[in-house]
């Protein structure tokens, strides 16, 4: 039996790429998908590129809110692009903080980017090669995970991405292979190259 070739992917950093970045997201109403996002991940999925969803969500570790809030935001998230005829192929989501208030999220993990345990677990899980895949994210930390898994790092100007171009990167070792206005734009030279 042969296996499957591994697949390049798009992994998406999601508060500041996806959606609206507004600090912790303690309410259902505070989710907003940015503009273009669900047609740039349609634009992938048509493409048939895995799209995923990495992200680190330290305000369940610190009480900010419940773990029925997140599922809720992703259900969200997830029928928001529906709607427009896109999807991810999965969700991976980092609940520990080194100073967290629940114990059982006060560890010391291999998933809190720019450590790799997200990216490596659904490589795993869905047969993908980290190495021809692209990491897109508002923050130096999407950089600095795509660099510590071999992939390509993708910097975009949503979220914190204006501020961190301007005041983090230039003294940062690790840089983006582009810098994009918003996803759209990153897609689109994720697709010339993919």
């Amino acid at each position: 039996m042969t296996s499957l070739p591994l697949r390049p992917a798009v992994f998406l950093d999601r508060d500041g790429t996806i959606n609206e970045q507004m600090g912790y997201i303690n309410h259902i109403s505070r989710f907003h998908l940015l503009p273009g996002v669900a047609e740039a991940i349609r634009r992938l999925n048509e493409a048939r590129i895995p799209v995923i969803v990495v992200t680190n969500q330290s305000g369940l570790a610190r009480g900010y809110f419940p773990a029925e809030l997140l599922t809720a935001v992703h259900e969200k998230m997830v029928t928001l692009l529906a709607e427009h005829g896109a999807h991810v192929d999965g969700i991976y989501i980092c609940p520990h903080h080194p100073e967290a208030k629940r114990e059982e999220y006060r560890v010391n993990c291999d998933c809190r980017k720019p450590k790799t345990g997200l990216l490596v677990q659904a490589a795993k899980d869905l047969g993908l090669d980290l190495v021809r895949s692209f990491v897109v994210g508002d923050r130096w930390s999407d950089l600095k995970t795509a660099a510590n898994c071999g992939a390509t790092p993708v910097l975009v100007l949503t979220g914190y991405g204006s501020g961190d171009a301007l005041y983090i990167g230039p003294s940062q070792e690790v840089q983006p292979a582009m810098v994009g206005v918003d996803l759209a734009a990153a897609v689109q030279w994720i697709l010339e190259r993919i």
